[in-house]
Parts: C-alpha cells; sequence; structure tokens
C-alpha cells in the first residue's frame, strides 16, 4: 500500500525509481539485498517494506512479525551502509511506543518502557531498526539514516482480508457486506471507545517525498500523522455514512481493543512544515471506491 502510494505520487516523477517486488528480491537474504543495493548504488532509499496487520493478525504471530520486519530492515541499513548509500528513509510505525507513554506521543519516549502486547513483535522490530539507523548516522557522519513514524494507515492498495487487516479496512468489508447482504447488525470488537488516529496513505506519500526533497531539514526522528483521533465507533459510522449501510452496531466486550489511545505529536512535523491534506470522509470514499473496483 505505501510503496504504491510513493510511487503514484506525483512527486516521483522527478526520480528513476528502483521498486522491487518480494519476488524480485527476497528483502530476508541479506546477501541477495546487499548485492542489489551495491549493482542499484542509489541516491537515497525508502524502507516501506513490512509483514503488518491488524491486532488478530500480531497476536497469532508475534515471532514472526518480530523476525521477519527485523531482517528485512537490518538487511536494508546493512546494504546501505556498506555500498555507501548516502541518505536513507525508514519508515518506522507508532507501535514502537510504550503502551503506556502520555498522549501525544512525543518522538523523547521512544524505547522508555513495555509496548503493547497486542503488537509487541512489531513493535520491538520497527523500534530495533530505527535504533540501527541511528547508530550507522552516528558512527559514519557522511550517512544520514532517519526515521519516519507514521500513524495508523489505510488507503488503497489496502489488505482487506479480515484475517490481516487493521480497523479501517475492516471496517469497509464489513460494513460493504452488510449492505450487500442486507444485514441489521455489524459488530465491533470491544466497546468502541478505544481511540485512533488513521492518515491516508497517499497523504503518507505526500509526507515521504517532502522528506526526501527537503532531507537536510529532516530530524532523526519524526512522527508524521494528523495529530488528532477519532473512536473506533466514530470510524464505523463514518463508513456507514460513506457506503450507504443504515443498520444498527453491536459491541462484543469479549474481545481485546488494544492501548485505548495511539495519537502521535505533530510539533516536530509542524516545525517541518508538513502537514497531511485528506480527510477522514474523502479518504473513507476513495479507499471504498478502490475496493468495489478490486475486492469486492
Amino acid at each position: 500500500m505505501v510503496g504504491r502510494a510513493i510511487q503514484d505520487h506525483p512527486g516521483a516523477a522527478g526520480h528513476e525509481i528502483v521498486a522491487p517486488t518480494s519476488a524480485d528480491l527476497n528483502l530476508m537474504g541479506r546477501a541477495a539485498v546487499i548485492a542489489f543495493v551495491a549493482n542499484e548504488t542509489p541516491d537515497l532509499i525508502i524502507h516501506a517494506a513490512g509483514r503488518v496487520g491488524g491486532i488478530q493478525a500480531n497476536m497469532a504471530h508475534k515471532a514472526g512479525f518480530l523476525t521477519d520486519n527485523l531482517d528485512m530492515g537490518v538487511n536494508i541499513v546493512k546494504a546501505a551502509q556498506a555500498a555507501g548509500v548516502p541518505q536513507l528513509i525508514n519508515l518506522g510505525s507508532s507501535c514502537m511506543y510504550p503502551h503506556d507513554a502520555p498522549n501525544p506521543l512525543r518522538e523523547e519516549s521512544l524505547g522508555r518502557g513495555q509496548l503493547e502486547p497486542t503488537n509487541e513483535g512489531y513493535g520491538l522490530a520497527k523500534l530495533s531498526v530505527a535504533r540501527l539507523c541511528a547508530f550507522v548516522s552516528e558512527e559514519n557522519p557522511e550517512l544520514a539514516y532517519k526515521t519516519l513514524m507514521p500513524c495508523n494507515l489505510y488507503g488503497l492498495h489496502d489488505k482487506f482480508d479480515p484475517k490481516v487487516s487493521h480497523l479501517v479496512p475492516a471496517i469497509i468489508r464489513k460494513v460493504h457486506e452488510a449492505k450487500e447482504n442486507s444485514a441489521e447488525t455489524v459488530e465491533i470488537w470491544g466497546d468502541g471507545t478505544a481511540r485512533r488516529e488513521f492518515m491516508f496513505s497517499g497523504d503518507l506519500a505526500d509526507g515521504i517525498w517532502s522528506a526526501a526533497e527537503r532531507f537536510e531539514d529532516l530530524p532523526d526522528f519524526m512522527n508524521i500523522g494528523l495529530g488528532h483521533d477519532h473512536s473506533v465507533n466514530d470510524y464505523y459510522a463514518e463508513a456507514a455514512r460513506v457506503i450507504g449501510w443504515e443498520g444498527a452496531f453491536t459491541h462484543d466486550l469479549s474481545k481485546p481493543t488494544g492501548m485505548k489511545q495511539k495519537l502521535v505529536s505533530v510539533a516536530r512535523q509542524e516545525a517541518f512544515g508538513w502537514s497531511p491534506k485528506t480527510s477522514l470522509t474523502d479518504g473513507i470514499a476513495l479507499t471504498y471506491a478502490h475496493f468495489k473496483e478490486h475486492h469486492a
């Protein structure tokens, strides 16, 4: 999703982009990654790859989410270092923050507490790769490897399979199917009061290209997000309005809800001079149109 958004953004037009698929290059094979980067000699690497999923997938495959994401990140950073690639943008995650860190989540809180258990493996991997980027830059002044930490994301080319999908695409699919089947109710995990910050993937791509164009001004660690959030119930209600389903919602209080709130601080982002543009209504509408065309 993120890689496609980066390539589809107008900012990509001024660059020669090399974007190998997983079939072209297995990022978990270090020798292959080192050879690939050495052959391409890029000016900038944007590390947008990862094994991702929602609460259900993260809880079921903690070890895999840890080792797969750690291997990918370490291999890319070490390959960049070996080839002398001068600039690297590493995409982290708000899952890197301690589960009890005060909201909004500030970059200074990284590494200062226990991670959220429901996505601990993923968070540990992302945090480790971010620290590796910082260590490489400290040891090699000619190399600048920086980390952007997006809030939760949704958008075109998202995953809509309930087994692996995040909140917003899962909601879109559930509400769409309720409308198609004339269902009277849709179930929400938990009480729906947990608050989440979801940004449209096209906005993240815009932020990444801004970071690439003004790389020298970019902090070593920077959140990238909306600066405001909505409850889970709000996301369901907005999706229902956009999709045109008029049923009722029920709540399964036996299911996990994760952290009560996960809102990133955008103070550094504002100082950098960038902000997202897509409203929740427009983002859901664009994503739903894509879902209907490719997945429904």
